[in-house]
């Protein structure tokens, strides 16, 4: 990957226009009585169209044989190595929900999960309870949790999700998460990685253990897992490295706040995926680069739904029309990682990627799909390198070198 202060030099502004349509979660493995995945099973002939005039790869996020998170797989995207650019899952969360963070503060990721009466999690998003009770357990908690090293908020997202802040002196983020990220476990306790996190460590399992006593008989929201303890992050911006200006159409808090980590405008994207085109349109000639984000693929991926799923990959296809009708110079559509239902949890198997644009060279992959991306002239790739890509076949980079 080419560094920052080359790319720098290299990128120049053109009015053409890139587009990143990511389906979160896309990658997945064969049902046990097709032999085929989701991708395959589902009927796409858009995604198939796509493939058949642009070019097709499969990538990894991280590097090979990592299970990526959502952070990193975006970062990666953005074209910010995810290795050296570490985002914690809290900061992503807040910032997607408009919490300040000041410099010095904490905050985490939170999910309600239900835990049974062995204290084990049997859910760990509490049946996605309405974003409305979350809202309600979440003043519950801030009218009532108190330690005296710092004042604790809580913010809702949707359904079962919620940001944790600690806002106070010599805080650190350095701190395991509280969530084993599998049902059948306790709940963990927040553990410092180094010694200077002890004492915030202390306070957020007091923190938690009031917490778990308010939410004792608030079935199925019983409990609550925390996890990604970050602070805020100082990261060029997509503007200064690529010479982009760009927006985020995205429904989660999540994927809004990473965008917004690294610099990009979020326009509003309303609550369903036609609400997102409709921004797109609404605002085409206002930006040069859109990141457009679909949430129900990795959702029905990670509830184990294979034809939920397959359902999912159709109705995204369903949309692409409307998208290639705005006449897009660089069209890319991927994932952040793989979540196959037969797993039901991210994995880390390559993900799908076709980069359609006037100037791609073709390969002769005819479906989307993983095993025909693996024949794919993109091969298999590092998703950090997206990036360059899209402004090569932009024509947004001058040339390196004499």
């Amino acid at each position: 990957m080419i560094r920052f202060d080359e790319m720098r030099k290299l990128s120049q502004v053109t009015p053409s226009k890139i587009v990143l349509l990511v389906m979160d979660g896309v990658g997945g493995l064969p049902d046990d009585e097709t032999d085929k995945s989701e991708l395959e099973t589902a009927r796409c002939p858009n995604l198939d169209r796509l493939a058949a005039e642009g070019i097709c790869g499969l990538t990894y996020t991280v590097s090979p044989g990592i299970t990526p998170g959502s952070a990193p797989g975006h970062m990666a995207l953005f074209g910010y190595d995810p290795s050296s650019y570490d985002l914690g899952r809290g900061i992503v969360e807040a910032l997607g929900l408009d919490v300040e963070v000041n410099p010095g503060d904490v905050v985490a990721r939170g999910n309600f999960c239900t835990v049974d009466d062995n204290g084990r999690i049997t859910d760990r998003r509490a049946g996605r309870v309405p974003t409305e009770t979350t809202r309600e357990l979440c003043a519950l908690l801030g009218e009532h949790v108190r330690v005296s090293q710092a004042e604790v908020t809580f913010f809702p997202g949707k359904e079962h999700r919620f940001v944790m802040r600690f806002r106070g002196e010599n805080l650190s983020a350095n701190i395991g998460d509280t969530d084993p990220q599998h049902e059948g476990m306790e709940p963990l306790e927040a553990r410092p990685l180094d010694e200077s996190a002890s004492d915030t460590a202390a306070m957020i399992n007091d923190a938690v253990s009031q917490a778990a006593s308010l939410l004792a008989d608030k079935h199925p929201a019983n409990m609550l897992l925390l996890r990604g303890f970050s602070q805020h992050p100082d990261f060029p911006s997509v503007s200064d490295v690529f010479h982009l200006t760009p927006a985020c159409i995205a429904t989660y808090p999540m994927y809004r706040g990473v965008a917004r980590v690294v610099g990009m405008d979020i326009l509003p994207a309303g609550e369903s995926l036609q609400d997102q085109l409709e921004t797109l349109r609404e605002n085409w000639d206002s930006y040069d680069y859109f990141f457009v984000h679909y949430k129900k693929t990795d959702a029905r991926g990670e509830d184990g739904d294979f034809g939920g799923k397959v359902q999912a990959i159709e109705e995204f296809d369903a949309a692409l029309p409307s998208i290639l009708e705005l006449k897009p110079d660089v069209l890319i559509v991927t994932g952040d990682h793989s979540t196959p239902a037969a797993l039901a949890m991210h994995s880390w198997h390559t993900i799908p990627v076709v980069l359609w644009a006037k100037y791609c060279r073709r390969d002769r992959v005819t479906e989307f799909s993983e095993p025909s991306c693996l024949q794919g002239g993109l091969g298999q790739l590092h998703a950090v390198e997206l990036m360059p890509l899209a402004m090569a076949n932009a024509l947004k980079l001058n040339k390196y070198g004499a």
